[in-house]
């Protein structure tokens, strides 16, 4: 067991990336405004990213190299249109993120505005990045998401009461506000596609400190963190569903007063006791969640712009880590009371984009450029074709819902 979490690296990390905005928020608004109305939707979108998620890793461990290397093989346009779609999307996401930490942080302590927590925690992930710390972090994320994962269940198993019926009716919205919200759960679901670079990243550096990882291993990792993540959406959704749907109670807007509900719905099932637990261990996911995203985008920034202009930019990551921290505390003073707002437009943005990462992730692993052994089969070109069909399809139906 003890060799096998050593040699866990990069799945662990992708679940501390997704575990986060999409399941501590979305999830359980998800469960206490549709119960378990909309589990469909959740088993759906973690079926249908699956593939593209799991060529990251795939190609990184067949080739050595990241996902973007690959998309500039096939042509430097491809490359340009990442960096054109993460710029886009980079500061609502690093700001929706950041905003739900520190409204955990602000309930967890007792003390400081969301303001203030939300400037603290970007200059700590800042810090942190620069210093390079982020390896302590790494090991610890294994055992915050077990036990996260663990705490989910057992407080959902102890909230269910027999003697009321649980109905698993599904639902599809309909009217515009349902639509958006449907989006936008998906958007973050288990979470946005551009992970994929990221995790392709994370796996070449693994494979530098342990070169004994194989495909093998390098996949059974990846499995691990994305059935981990999809087990505890499942949890928050049913946490929803069971503490909250048909009372009169209603999720805040506001990150502290949607951090004191989320928290008091494990106690409420667990007892006081869990508070300060569940506090810590939901305040440690989503710092982790914040950190990874601040250092993801001016990562894969800073290789991308290399790769274009085709030579080495040595100050290039602490460029983008500067422009990112600044433009996230920016937006967040424009949007300081618009929890909800900002996690929808962040959302909305990752599904309508997540086409171009799944069409790209699939054409690279099926082309000349990754070893035939690497190679889907048959069965997941099906699989994955059927699956970017249903992306745009959805994507298509949220834009007509628009005119």
């Amino acid at each position: 067991m003890k060799l096998t979490l050593r040699k866990l690296g990069p799945g662990f990390i992708f679940a501390g990336a997704a575990i986060g905005v999409s399941h501590l928020v979305q999830s359980t608004r998800a469960g206490a405004d549709f119960g378990f109305g909309l589990l469909w939707a959740l088993l759906l979108i973690n079926a249908v990213k699956y593939p593209f998620f799991e060529y990251g890793p795939r190609y990184a461990s067949a080739t050595g190299e990241s996902l973007l290397e690959g998309y500039l093989k096939m042509g430097k346009g491809v490359v340009y249109v990442y960096l054109v779609l993460t710029f886009a999307t980079m500061f609502t996401i690093q700001t929706a993120v950041t905003i739900v930490t520190a409204g955990i942080a602000s309930s967890l302590f007792g003390v400081g505005s969301p303001v203030v927590w939300t400037a603290l925690i970007t200059l700590a992930c800042f810090t942190i990045l620069v210093l390079g710390r982020y390896k302590m972090l790494d090991s610890l994320m294994k055992f915050i998401v077990i036990g996260l994962t663990i705490s989910t269940i057992v407080a959902v198993t102890l909230a269910i009461d027999p003697s009321e019926g649980v109905t698993f009716k599904q639902i599809l919205p309909t009217e515009v506000a349902g639509v958006a919200f449907l989006i936008a759960f998906m958007g973050w679901m288990p979470a946005p596609l551009d992970i994929s670079i990221w995790h392709s990243m994370w796996t070449t550096e693994k494979k530098k400190l342990d070169p004994s990882i194989d495909p093998g291993q390098s996949r059974f990792d990846f499995n691990v963190g994305y059935i981990t993540t999809t087990v505890l959406a499942v949890g928050f959704l049913a946490l929803g569903a069971v503490v909250m749907f048909g009372s009169e109670q209603m999720f805040s807007d506001g990150a502290g007063e949607f951090a004191n509900q989320l928290i008091a719905m494990y106690t409420q099932s667990l007892g006081e006791w869990a508070k300060i637990i569940i506090g810590i261990a939901a305040f440690t996911t989503m710092f982790s969640t914040s950190l990874t995203t601040l250092d993801g985008s001016p990562r894969a920034m800073h290789r991308a712009t290399e790769l274009i202009t085709g030579r080495s930019i040595k100050s290039g990551y602490l460029y983008w880590l500067v422009i990112l921290a600044s433009g996230t505390m920016v937006i967040f003073f424009f949007l300081l009371s618009e929890m909800k707002l900002l996690v929808e437009i962040a959302t909305i943005l990752s599904f309508l984009t997540a086409p171009f990462y799944a069409f790209f992730n699939y054409r690279l692993l099926s082309g000349r450029h990754t070893p035939a052994t690497a190679r889907p089969g048959t069965l997941l070109k099906v699989y994955s074709v059927t699956s970017i069909l249903i992306l745009l399809g959805f994507s298509g139906w949220y834009l007509s819902t628009l005119l």
